[in-house]
Order: C-alpha cells, then sequence, then structure tokens
C-alpha cells in the first residue's frame, strides 16, 4: 500500500511539470533523480534523508551544468548553420 502511495504521489506531482521550459525541466530531472539516488546511498549509510537532500543538491547542479551544455551546443549548431547558409550565397 505504502509502494502505491508513493507512486501516485510522484505521478500526481510529474503530471503538473508539463508546462515547464527546458531549463527547469533539467533541473527538476536532475533534482529527482539525485535525490533518489542520495536516498539510497543514505540508506546504506544509515540516514537516507541526508543523503537524499545531498543527493538532491548534487542533481540540481548537474541538471543545471547539463541544461548549459545543451544549449551552447545549440548555439554552436545555429552560428555554424548560419555561416553556412551566408557562405553558398
Amino acid at each position: 500500500m505504502k509502494t502505491l502511495l508513493s507512486l501516485l504521489v510522484c505521478a500526481l506531482a510529474l503530471s503538473g511539470c508539463s508546462g515547464l521550459n527546458d531549463t527547469q525541466q533539467r533541473a527538476l530531472t536532475g533534482t529527482a533523480i539525485g535525490a533518489g539516488g542520495g536516498a539510497i546511498l543514505g540508506a546504506i549509510g544509515g540516514n537516507a534523508a541526508l543523503g537524499a537532500v545531498a543527493g538532491a543538491g548534487a542533481g540540481l547542479i548537474g541538471g543545471l551544468i547539463y541544461d548549459k551544455v545543451k544549449k551552447d551546443e545549440q548555439a554552436s549548431y545555429q552560428q555554424g548553420y548560419s555561416a553556412g547558409r551566408s557562405s553558398s550565397q
């Protein structure tokens, strides 16, 4: 029953995330994955809550770094595409 309730709460929480922009989605995803991983590692070490908090912080930072890399990648692509179009004309 506890697992079913947890899944229901997670599904309900994630259903409200459809209107987020890419940066917000990546930050939220990183935070959620980090918190989950941190809770698991924290439970092994004896303090799941502390592990979840530390994992959430690390996941948030990881999600924001990933977002920056993706934005830089897209900007480089657009710059190369524009340069290619202007040189062919």
